[in-house]
């Protein structure tokens, strides 16, 4: 055991470990969700994070060890949605003639998931460093937690709700979207896109390509507009 202990304290200072540990637990949560039949219940980003989360713990392994190795990935973030623009350009007539309905749908959608979530936490007697983390969960990580920085809440917490936002617009979203009738892919991806940012935008590119390139777009403009726009009604409602 001293021997393995030994191996472990060696490999764990290699960035190469995690980031194999991040590509190894994304691989096994594809597999399975192939296995088990496009399963939504069995998203791969989910099981993922519930892999790595199981490693970290177990292994008593302190969170910025880990992203000193899986960082690589995190800088793929940036191109990949860079990426988004190229099913968005094949879409690009599309978009232009519906350009009203999108600005509309999109700020009623920014709106309703930001309103909503506090309203709820509000019910709930949440506090005001939850409710202030959880306005913007609908929004990309990064630029979640630097609204919840600008207006002084925790950013940490941010984060876990914009995964949880995600993962479950991502296995949910265009199952109850089909149930309530909405047919049109520009639709889907605007409500999924508005909703549930990048992993939800994934999920949209699984389903159609129209739908992909419309989530790409209102994840992008959802960003920008809940950027600008919630620090300014969160002072004018709230103070401070």
């Amino acid at each position: 055991m001293a021997d393995l202990r030994d191996i472990w304290v060696y490999l764990s200072a290699s960035p190469l470990l995690h980031l194999t540990l991040t590509l190894v637990a994304f691989q096994a949560g594809a597999w399975l969700y192939k296995r088990g039949g496009l399963n939504p219940l069995l998203n791969p980003v989910m099981i993922a994070v519930v892999l790595i989360v199981a490693v970290l713990v177990l292994t008593a392994t302190p969170y910025p060890a880990y992203f000193d190795g899986a960082q690589f990935v995190h800088f793929l973030l940036g191109p990949a949605t860079v990426a988004l623009a190229i099913p968005l350009y094949r879409q690009f007539e599309k978009v232009r003639r519906s350009a009203l309905a999108i600005l509309v749908s999109l700020l009623c959608g920014s709106a309703t998931a930001a309103v909503s979530a506090v309203a709820i936490g509000w019910l709930l007697q949440g506090s005001n460093d939850a409710l202030i983390a959880i306005a913007p969960k609908s929004v990309t990580a990064p630029v979640a937690m630097g609204i919840t920085e600008q207006l002084g809440g925790l950013p940490s917490l941010t984060a876990v709700l914009v995964i949880v936002t995600g993962i479950t617009g991502a296995m949910l979203g265009p199952h109850v979207l089909k149930l309530v009738g909405v047919k049109d892919w520009a639709a889907h991806g605007l409500a999924i896109g508005t909703a549930s940012h990048g992993i939800g935008t994934a999920r949209a590119m699984q389903v159609n390509e129209t739908a992909g390139a419309f989530a790409g777009l209102a994840m992008g403009l959802n960003a920008l507009a809940t950027a600008l726009l919630l620090p300014l009604i969160w002072r004018l409602v709230f103070g401070g």
